[in-house]
């Protein structure tokens, strides 16, 4: 089941970047890249992240216009991550072009909803102060869209799944049953987002700040 683990290496340095995963990659089964990686790196630093062997899931969340996200998901075809994020917030058309400008074996994930954030925060920013309804709602439009898949928190995979069943769902926020959440607002265990339907599980920081990060990698492991 390790094959299910990507270990999330959100740290601007490269050279700590790769000690962790290659440290880990006997027990994660890929290696996700966020923002502060890809600024911080650029397309240099994902080529010297495959060096350790692991699919590469490329987190960069495109949000703008058709054009422009199709146009930066063509810039990175040559680095060919075997997971690409877009906003599904971006509407239909932004998804469709997102996916067609995609590697062939890339799979194109929609982001539903951030696990940062709780009713409140959604309220803040004019919609109803209800994630399952908002992440259900653009589960629907990623399906219909043609991507491969979502990216939403363990608390609402099941409904999504039930929606989407043969979609490709990919949970973060996954925190062992003695983690701390951090800055999480809606985790759940590794086990729960398996059995809830997560195709694959992101995790961070039980994992990469943990003292012996292979260990760490290793009990999650056992727990699945």
């Amino acid at each position: 089941m390790s094959g299910r683990i990507y270990v999330a290496l959100d740290t601007p340095e490269l050279d700590k970047a790769k000690a962790i995963a290659t440290r880990v990659r006997n027990h994660v089964g890929g290696i996700k890249l966020g923002l502060e990686f890809f600024v911080a790196n650029g397309r240099h630093g994902v080529h010297e992240m495959a060096e350790v062997g692991l699919p590469i899931f490329l987190d960069l969340k495109f949000h703008d216009i058709p054009n422009t996200v199709a146009k930066a998901v063509q810039a990175i075809r040559p680095l060919n991550p075997a997971i690409l994020t877009v906003h599904a917030a971006g509407g239909r058309a932004m998804l469709e072009d997102a996916k067609a400008a995609a590697p062939t074996g890339t799979k194109v994930v929609a982001v539903t909803m951030l696990t940062s954030l709780d009713p409140s925060d959604l309220s803040a920013i004019g919609l109803k102060p209800d994630p399952h309804e908002q992440v259900l709602r653009l589960t629907e439009l990623a399906r219909e869209s043609g991507v491969d898949g979502i990216v939403c928190s363990g608390a609402e995979v099941a409904a999504a799944k039930a929606v989407w069943p043969h979609g490709f769902f990919v949970v973060p926020g996954v925190r062992p049953a003695d983690g701390h959440h951090g800055d999480q607002k809606r985790v759940v265990t590794p086990r729960g987002a398996l059995d809830a339907g997560a195709s694959i599980l992101v995790i961070g920081r039980p994992i990469t700040q943990a003292e012996d990060p292979d260990i760490a990698a290793r009990a999650i492991e056992a727990t699945l």
